[in-house]
């Protein structure tokens, strides 16, 4: 055997070979090893004990086949939740509402955004991680074919770990029945007098309630209360709606602000479910008064409702069954932004009509939010937007960042279900 090369004993003696027999022999006569080689017996046993690093690297690679198998798992998870009817609501009803609760009781602890933390720290980790692998395969001079190969299936490994999570977190509740079939919610073809009533009714409850809430200094409508307040209001709007539709469960914490607001804004992102850590995160930085719907939406997700249009209407549900008047309105302003664009499709002269029915106070607020997002217009918004849009569609919602305006279709179910 050969020891590493410029090795040195305490006399400063150095190593070529092995360690000198005749150094320290008191202490070889008493154990028969060389003190300073990691105390290898000497002689033939010395060459089976430097076998051990090649035998070591085979937990190692038991646990790299360990961690593959997380694709066939998330796999099989995919075709039960797609292809055996009733699997996955039965899995949102029951292993989902159990350790989803457990995970955000958990991140509850935490007063800041652990999902924002998170994301942050990932990013600097994932740089750090490919100089280190590139590092690795410059020096490996002779080898840096299996050192690539190495690296890549250190990420594989990795990404099958996060592809699993994902699916057992909220890939499969993508595949649950749809809220208006567990709910009753008569959703069919709709006539455009339909929509115009639902327009019109939007509107005079908006006319009505924002005198109730508060204005800025350029009489744009602000939010009478913190964040937190606003949050624990949300999540008590949906103790109050369970009432009406026992599916949505409660138990769970109250969103969480975003620090990185304005990067959300960026991206065009009001609020971000983070399945990881069962977090509703916020933007706080859009106008005041899509804040509260925005935190009933991702609070609908949290309750393994993963469909945009469902949530939505979760949403709006959950701010008109609240008693605070920045719910309300919020919810409302949801509603008629996505019930008037449907009709401006349809008849864009009776969906102006309508629009400017609506009060000053309201057409200012609606202005401001115009204001707001154009500034983000470009590149970055429209990429953010092209990969929400994949996303979506492959969670198997087929219509894309489009499928926002199915909302309107419960909207009008809802409207239907009221009047009989």
């Amino acid at each position: 055997m050969k020891f590493r090369e410029k090795m040195r004993c305490r006399n400063g003696s150095r190593l070529e070979k092995g360690c000198d027999p005749r150094y320290n022999e008191r202490k070889q006569e008493k154990t028969g090893t060389c003190r300073y080689a990691r105390r290898v017996p000497i002689g033939g046993k010395a060459e089976k004990q430097m076998k051990l690093p090649e035998t070591d690297r085979k937990p190692r690679r038991r646990l790299w086949l360990l961690l593959l198998l997380c694709y066939p798992a998330a796999a099989i998870l995919l075709l039960l939740a797609e292809c055996v009817p009733g699997f996955a609501e039965q899995y949102a009803r029951g292993p989902y509402a159990v350790y989803s609760r457990a995970g955000n009781f958990f991140s509850a602890l935490f007063p800041f955004s652990l999902a924002e933390i998170l994301l942050i720290l990932a990013a600097a980790f994932a740089v750090f991680w490919i100089v280190k692998q590139v590092v690795r395969i410059v020096r490996a001079k002779g080898a840096r074919l299996r050192e690539a190969g190495g690296s890549l299936l250190r990420l594989l490994c990795a990404a099958g770990v996060v592809l699993l999570l994902f699916q057992l977190n909220c890939g499969v509740n993508y595949s649950r029945d749809s809220f208006a079939e567990t709910c009753g919610l008569p959703v069919q073809e709709s006539s455009r007098e339909e929509l115009e009533t639902l327009c019109s009714s939007l509107a005079e409850k908006l006319n009505a309630l924002r005198p109730e809430v508060a204005e800025d200094a350029e009489g744009v409508m602000t939010l009478s209360s913190s964040f937190s307040s606003l949050g624990s209001d949300a999540e008590q709007s949906f103790d109050t709606l369970q009432e009406e539709y026992p599916l949505l469960t409660g138990g769970y914490s109250a969103p969480k602000p975003v620090l990185l607001s304005r990067l959300l804004s960026w991206c065009n992102i009001t609020g971000v479910f983070f399945p990881f850590t069962f977090e509703a995160n916020v933007n706080t930085d859009v106008p005041d008064y899509s804040v509260p719907s925005t935190m009933c939406h991702e609070l609908s997700h949290l309750r393994g409702f993963m469909r945009e249009d469902e949530a939505n209407f979760i949403g709006y549900l959950a701010c008109c069954c609240s008693d605070n008047y920045d719910l309300q309105y919020s919810g409302l302003m949801l509603a008629f932004i996505h019930a008037n664009n449907a009709l401006f499709a349809a008849d864009a002269e009776k969906a102006s009509e309508i629009y400017n029915t609506l009060n000053a106070g309201t057409l200012r607020d609606l202005a401001a939010n115009n204001a707001y997002w154009k500034q983000f217009e470009g590149p970055a918004a429209e990429v953010a937007e092209a990969v929400n849009d994949t996303y979506l569609k492959v969670n198997r919602q087929e219509d894309g960042v489009r499928g926002y305006g199915r909302m309107v279709d419960l909207l009008l179910a809802e409207q239907r279900a009221n009047n009989r």
